[in-house]
């Protein structure tokens, strides 16, 4: 007889199957159980209904400091956020991500290809570009990544700051100026969460 049980842990489905065999002796019937246990999926909760890209979508709302505000509210999953890049997002958006990563003015104006008293006479609400734009929302995407990994932002912030051989004895935070050194550091956690350490 086969029968099944199903349990949600740590945003994992774990399946539980028990397997009751019997086998028949001559003086009757030996009942044995073995347990299986398999993870069948590894993608977070499932059952309440979010997917990693909600998961992924929210906290870079929520690292630009945009949770609650009109403009963001529409935004589900990572597609969404091609209109707000479109349309910009404002200068304090990228103030607060600035706070959370700890990158300077300085550092901020190289990365959004300005000069930092260009970067000054924004306005809170101004919009920045859509190439700025869309470089707030690929970092807000990488520092969520990395806090995921490291299990805490300020591990991540560390790594961010530490001359790695990867990078070519760089810090990941100089690649930060374009889409293809993000990328290259996204892979680099990638290689980090399954234990490929180059």
């Amino acid at each position: 007889m086969w029968f099944g049980q199903m349990s949600v842990n740590c945003g994992q489905i774990t399946v539980m199957v028990k397997h009751t065999a019997k086998t028949k002796k001559s003086s009757g019937y030996n009942t044995s159980d073995d347990n299986i246990s398999a993870n069948v999926v590894s993608e977070p909760a499932l059952a309440y209904g979010y997917t990693p890209q909600d998961t992924i979508a929210t906290r870079t709302i929520v690292l630009m400091g945009m949770d609650g505000k009109k403009d963001f509210a529409g935004i589900k999953n990572e597609n969404d956020f091609i209109s707000i890049i479109r349309s910009g997002i404002p200068k304090q958006a990228m103030m607060h991500l600035m706070e959370v990563a700890d990158i300077s003015l300085n550092e901020m104006a190289s990365i959004i290809h300005t000069s930092d008293r260009t970067l000054r006479r924004y306005v809170a609400h101004q919009r920045l570009s859509q190439d700025q734009s869309e470089r707030m929302v690929e970092i807000a995407r990488l520092y969520s990544r990395g806090e995921e990994v490291f299990g805490s932002m300020n591990d991540f912030k560390n790594w961010m700051d530490t001359v790695l051989l990867p990078f070519g004895n760089k810090k990941p935070k100089a690649f930060l100026d374009t889409s293809l050194g993000i990328a290259m550091i996204m892979d680099e956690l990638g290689r980090i969460q399954h234990g490929i350490f180059a």
